[in-house]
Parts: C-alpha cells; sequence; structure tokens
C-alpha cells in the first residue's frame, strides 16, 4: 500500500468534463482534419474531375481515421466508390497538386466541412484549419501518394499497396554483442545522485481562475471558456480537475517548492511546455513559452545543470517537425535555434550543434556518463511530415547507435531522455530501437521519457526470446492537470558519480500537488511525496526484472493493482472501475516497449483474451 498518507480509494466522481474518452490531446483530431483537407483538394480541383466521378476523402495514417471514414461514408453515401475511380481521383489530385493548388480555397472547404461533420466547435474548426493548411497541403504535394498507393491505403491490398510506412532497418557495427552482465549492487555507503525529472509542463498564460472547465472547447478554465452555470464551481486558482492546463502560477510554487525533494545533481526535462490549445499557437507563442518557463526554471534551480528534451508540443502546428530535408519557412530552424539560444548556458557546443540541426544532442554529464537526448518526434504517428519519408528522419537512430558503440568502446555507461516513449512510436522506428536497446543492455543504464502524463514504464525483452528482461523506460507523470489529474513530478535516485558506477535507476519518488486541498479557501499549495516506488511496491531494486515481476504480481492480486491504477493517476483516479479487460490492457502495456508487438504480452494474457486486451489497451490519453 502506498506510505505517507496516501491511501487508495474508490475514485473521484467526474463530472461530464472530467471523463476521460476524449483523448484528442486539445484539438480536433488531427486524422479528420486531414480528412477534411483532403476533401477540400477533391472539391477544389473539380474543373479535373471526370464527369461522373465522386469525391471520396483519401484515408491518412493516423487512427482516428478508421473510425471517421464509416461516419463520413454514412453522412454523403459514398459507398459506390470502386478501384478503377478511385485511382482516377486520385490521378486527377495528383495532377492539379503539381499545377497550382489554392490553399486558401482548400482551407475554406476543409473548415465547412470541419463544422459539417462537427469534428470541432466552429471557431475551432477555423483556426485549426487556418493553422495546418500550408503544411498539411505542403506534406500532401511532396509525398507523392501515387494513385495505387492511395487506393490502397482506402479501400485495401487488392486496389494497391500502401507502403510509405514500410519496414527499414538501421545498420549496427560488426562488433560482436558483449554477453550480458547484469549490474552489480552499489556497495555501502557509495554516492547516490537525485535526478529531478521535469515533464509536461503545459503552460497556459490564458488560465484564468473562476471560468468553466466543462467548456465546449478542447481546452477550458481560460479567457474565452465562459463561465460556468450556477450550479458548478468555475476553475480553481492553482489548476483544475477536467481539460485544462496551470497557470504560471503553480509552476512557479512547484519549482520554489522543490527544497524538500532535493538537492539534486542535474535535471532531465523532457519537453512539452505550451499549453494544449493547439488551434490558435503561432510560433511568436510558442517561443514565449520557451523562454519564459527557461528562465523560471533557471531562476529557481540556478547552478544545477538541466538537459532537456525536445517534446510535441513546442512546435506549430502541433506535432509538425520536418527531417532536416525540408528547407525555408515550413523548416524547424526557427524553433531549433531558439532553443540552442535558451538553453545554451547548459549545453556544450556539440549538444548545440546537432541540437540546432534535428532537436537531439549527446554530451557527457559526468565521467564514465554519457546522455543522450532524443528528438522522438521523429517516430511520432502524429508527425505528418513523416508521410514524405519516415526512414530512419534525420539519421537520428544511426546516430544513435554510433553514440552507443562508442560508449562502449569507452567503458562509459548511457542515459537516454526523450518526450514520446518508444512503444507509442510508429511501428519500424520502435522495432529498429528494441533492437538497439538490447544489442546495447550493457551499457544503456536508463531510459527516461514523459508524454502520456500519467505513471508508468515499458520493459524491454531479449529478442530471441522475448521473455528475459533487459531494460525499462521509466514513463513519469505530468506537471499539468490536463485532464483530471493532480500535477506532479519525478525525483530519481541513481548510482552516482564514482569509478565503477552503474549509474542505473536504485528508486524513485513522485510528488504532487493536492488540487483539492490547495484550491480551498485560504490554503496555500503544499507539494508532498506521493510514493517511493520500491517501498511501495516491495521492489528489491528498480532493474528490470523487477518491474516484469511487478506486472504479473499486478495480474493475480487486484489490491496491488488498485494501488498501481491510484498511483498511475497521480491520486486522482477515475471513478469509473478498471475490470478485468482494463486491467489486463493496462499491464500490457507496461510490457510493450515495441509497438504492434502483441507477442509481448502473450503470457501475461491468455490467447483467446489477447485480441480484445490488444483493442483495449489504453493509447496516450493526454499527449
Amino acid at each position: 500500500m502506498p506510505r505517507h498518507g496516501v491511501t487508495p480509494g474508490p475514485g473521484h466522481p467526474r463530472s461530464g468534463r472530467e471523463q476521460r474518452s476524449n483523448r484528442s490531446c486539445g484539438a480536433p483530431s488531427l486524422g479528420l482534419l486531414w480528412m477534411a483537407l483532403a476533401l477540400a483538394l477533391l472539391d477544389s480541383l473539380v474543373l479535373w474531375t471526370p464527369a461522373g466521378a465522386h469525391p471520396l476523402p483519401a484515408q491518412g495514417y493516423f487512427a482516428s481515421f478508421s473510425r471517421a471514414v464509416p461516419q463520413l461514408w454514412n453522412n454523403f453515401r459514398w459507398w459506390n466508390l470502386t478501384c478503377p475511380v478511385c485511382k482516377s481521383l486520385f490521378t486527377v489530385i495528383d495532377f492539379g497538386l503539381q499545377k497550382e493548388t489554392n490553399v486558401a480555397r482548400v482551407g475554406s472547404l476543409a473548415i465547412k466541412l470541419c463544422k459539417l461533420l462537427k469534428i470541432a466547435p466552429p471557431s475551432v474548426c477555423q483556426s485549426a484549419v487556418q493553422l495546418f493548411e500550408d503544411d498539411m497541403v505542403e506534406v500532401w504535394r511532396r509525398s507523392v501518394l501515387s494513385p495505387s498507393e492511395a487506393c490502397g491505403l482506402l479501400l485495401g491490398s487488392t486496389c494497391g499497396n500502401w507502403d510509405i510506412f514500410s519496414s527499414w532497418n538501421i545498420s549496427l557495427p560488426d562488433v560482436p554483442k558483449p554477453p550480458p552482465q547484469p549490474p552489480n549492487p552499489p556497495a555501502s555507503g557509495a554516492p547516490v545522485s537525485r535526478v529531478l525529472f521535469l515533464t509536461d509542463l503545459h503552460w497556459d498564460r490564458d488560465y484564468l481562475e473562476g471560468t468553466d472547465p466543462d467548456c465546449e472547447d478542447p481546452l477550458c478554465c481560460r479567457r474565452g471558456s465562459g463561465l460556468p452555470p450556477p450550479s458548478r464551481p468555475g476553475a480553481g486558482y492553482w489548476g483544475e480537475y477536467s481539460k485544462c492546463d496551470l497557470p504560471l502560477r503553480t509552476l512557479e510554487s512547484l519549482l520554489s517548492g522543490l527544497g524538500p525533494a532535493g538537492p539534486f545533481d542535474m535535471v532531465y526535462w523532457t519537453g512539452d511546455i505550451p499549453a494544449h490549445n493547439v488551434w490558435h499557437q503561432s510560433r511568436q507563442d510558442q517561443l514565449q513559452a520557451l523562454t519564459t518557463v527557461t528562465a523560471l526554471v533557471k531562476k529557481y534551480l540556478g547552478p544545477v545543470p538541466v538537459y532537456p528534451a525536445v517534446g510535441n508540443h513546442e512546435s506549430t502546428p502541433v506535432n509538425g517537425f520536418p527531417p532536416p530535408f525540408i528547407q525555408g519557412n515550413q523548416s524547424s530552424r526557427w524553433l531549433y535555434e531558439a532553443m540552442a539560444k535558451a538553453w545554451e548556458p547548459w549545453l556544450p557546443a556539440e549538444a548545440l550543434h546537432t541540437l540546432r540541426i534535428g532537436g537531439f544532442y549527446a554530451l557527457s554529464p559526468s565521467p564514465g556518463l554519457r546522455l543522450i537526448s532524443l528528438n522522438m518526434n521523429f517516430c511520432s504517428r502524429e508527425n505528418f511530415w513523416l508521410l514524405i519519408n519516415s526512414t530512419d528522419p534525420a539519421g537520428q537512430l544511426q546516430w544513435l547507435v554510433a553514440e552507443l558503440q562508442a560508449a562502449e568502446d569507452r567503458g562509459d555507461k548511457v542515459h537516454i531522455i526523450g518526450h514520446i516513449p518508444p512503444g507509442h512510436c510508429l511501428k519500424s522506428w520502435s522495432w529498429n530501437y528494441y533492437r538497439i536497446v538490447a544489442r546495447y543492455e550493457n551499457t544503456l543504464a536508463g531510459q527516461f521519457f514523459g508524454h502520456t502524463h500519467v505513471d508508468e514504464f515499458e520493459v524491454f525483452y531479449d529478442e530471441e526470446t522475448l521473455s528475459r528482461p533487459l531494460s525499462v523506460a521509466f514513463l513519469a507523470p505530468s506537471a499539468t492537470t490536463y485532464i483530471s489529474l493532480n500535477p506532479g513530478y519525478r525525483v530519481y535516485q541513481i548510482d552516482g558519480n564514482y569509478p565503477g558506477s552503474s549509474h542505473v535507476v536504485l528508486d524513485h519518488e513522485t510528488y504532487i500537488l493536492n488540487l483539492t486541498q490547495a484550491n480551498e479557501p485560504g490554503a496555500t499549495p503544499h507539494w508532498h511525496l506521493l510514493y517511493r516506488a520500491r517501498e511501495t511496491y516491495g521492489l528489491p531494486n528498480a532493474l528490470p526484472a523487477a518491474w516484469h515481476d511487478l506486472v504479473y504480481r499486478m495480474r493475480g492480486d487486484t489490491q496491488l493493482f488498485q494501488t498501481f491504477w491510484f498511483l498511475y493517476h497521480k491520486g486522482h483516479p477515475p471513478s469509473e472501475p478498471c475490470g478485468t479487460p482494463c486491467r489486463l490492457a493496462t499491464l500490457c502495456a507496461q510490457l510493450s516497449a515495441r509497438s504492434d508487438s502483441p507477442a509481448l504480452c502473450r503470457h501475461l494474457v491468455p490467447d483467446t483474451s489477447l485480441p480484445e486486451v490488444q483493442r483495449l489497451r489504453p493509447p496516450p490519453p493526454y499527449c
């Protein structure tokens, strides 16, 4: 059971605003926006459309498309699409895009379709389409989807072959893999490093106390959300259990109140600085968030070195991270240059060089330890720029292999930080990363990610049997409340800086701000320890096998799982019970560091239940 006065209860009742069924990450579904833009492209090219053809939307790679197609077909009764008609339509689209695309006209039609299909409130449709239209049309134009590929995606393999995200492999050196060597426990009295881990801060500069936490927009508790009805309270001063982000004062309270959790040897900060109002963000907004929050971190952490990673919300449009071969105004240079300037006091020249190119870097925080910060947007299912080419974007994984091999040659250990966890990545990227982790298991001492906003982990196994745990990625909870969570942060205890250190995680602690107490009249915010991992879960250590064993203990011990479920939600779980399918799906996710790999759960779930559990596996709920 959790210590320190924390007891898992039955869960907090959720009003309509606190339900977690809407997992749109603060925006209308990007997949549905792609659909609306595709429809608009078809309509805008009517001059080239053969007489009698019935336009049908192209289906993108986002998961929401599979849910949107039946809705569109029901609305427009386009049941008679044939393979020849489909190929004719996409021939026309490709021809039109090569001639001239009137982006404004496409956007105007997409806005109408967004409103018609009720993808989002009208004002959100207007802003989102105008924000995304230029990049999306450019990606469509450059992705050169052939008619056969587009129709294979839309109608199935009998009409064509869609292989934009086909398999690819990185190259590993010919150097033989050393025999696995589990780390030795540190000697009694050996130094222990404390590493502060911050992720998903999501500062909302328009947060406003008293506004409606249950507005119609994807993000509430802000100017423009309106007032709640008299029967419901408005947004709290320090934050709200709803689809809301944080005011700056709450982030300042977090940073100024770190004393009891410290002192810290260094900080890992894995991104997502701006709020979830992704339909209405400019580059200036994103840069203001970057510089404001970076200045706040510097103010309160002083000389402690901080090592950041790039989140998916740093760019605008959200998730839009073009690979380095995209030049000019649509490149990410504006963002990476600003990051290099803001983070220059923390990063050496070699790290700033690759940060400016692709948003990733490597450095040595102390002798014997190499830190690698990955730009996980190059693995993201939502990065629409990867439609052009998803094969090892920016050469980042091949660069990672070179860094790990050099570390192995030196006898160094490596920590990897990033935003999106590897189990949530595009399949080929995820499987290649999994292969790299397996090859360098003796060198890789720790992996640290965020993004999901909840408290979880992902276990890696040997590729030969998928049964020997060899690494674990820790997924820390968010600072933001989005959606219906307490604010929180993580501290890792790591084998410290001395000759021969393993640099592995020894334990971790999670701290939260209880919003119910903080928002009481006259109260002041008190950040407190929620739990310590080894103490709470009865772990012999924090090595991969211990986390593997925990998952299998939770399969049969429902009380232990309820403790995990309580802490998974930072002490504010939903009132809806997590029954057996939900429990197995959640546990399966902890074993799934490789995406689209049902075999990882084969020992956890009966064969007859595996398809259902895979279907129910929780997606990243908050992004």
